[in-house]
């Protein structure tokens, strides 16, 4: 992997993002990158929304009308990528985080904004490089798999589980 170009715009007026956020962006998608030896220069985007924001992409994109954590839009299929012929990077696709919900999933779950903002940038760069969990079975679980790889190599590994505690 040569270089990495990371390229994040806040959308969002709801939330005010945490100092750190940003490098953390950057280190997930190098990790993920590093993980998966990708080879030449990339280029991804990552923007902050809202609810409201990220409910209608995937209204739109998906046919679901109602808000998600985190929406992939990959450029490239079969490792095959859009080019910035200026840059020569490969331009892997965007990625957009609906930080009102990142607050909620890390409250909910009982860990930090960084861990779950880093959980939804790892597992959005692996869906822009092709993985999917949308069937199920086996490239769910690898997918699964190699998520907590990179976040446990970045020192954002999960307490217990994602299970919901019970009152």
């Amino acid at each position: 992997m040569d270089k990495v170009k990371v390229h994040i715009t806040n959308r969002q007026k709801e939330v005010k993002i945490p100092s750190g956020i940003r490098l953390l962006i950057r280190r997930c998608c190098n990790a993920v990158l590093q993980m998966e030896d990708f080879k030449g220069s990339v280029e991804v985007s990552v923007s902050f929304l809202n609810n409201a924001q990220i409910q209608e992409l995937n209204r739109d994109h998906r046919g679901k009308d109602i808000p998600t954590d985190v929406l992939s839009f990959p450029m490239g299929e079969n490792g095959v990528y859009d080019i910035n012929m200026e840059t020569g990077a490969s331009v892997l696709g965007d990625i957009v985080i609906s930080v009102e919900k990142a607050v909620a999933q890390a409250d909910l779950y009982g860990h930090t904004l960084q861990r779950e903002i880093g959980f939804l940038t790892v597992h959005s760069m692996l869906h822009l490089l092709g993985y999917d969990h949308e069937a199920g079975g086996l490239p769910a679980a690898l997918m699964r798999e190699k998520e907590e790889e990179v976040l446990e190599k970045l020192g954002l590994t999960r307490d217990v589980s994602y299970t919901v505690p019970r009152p």
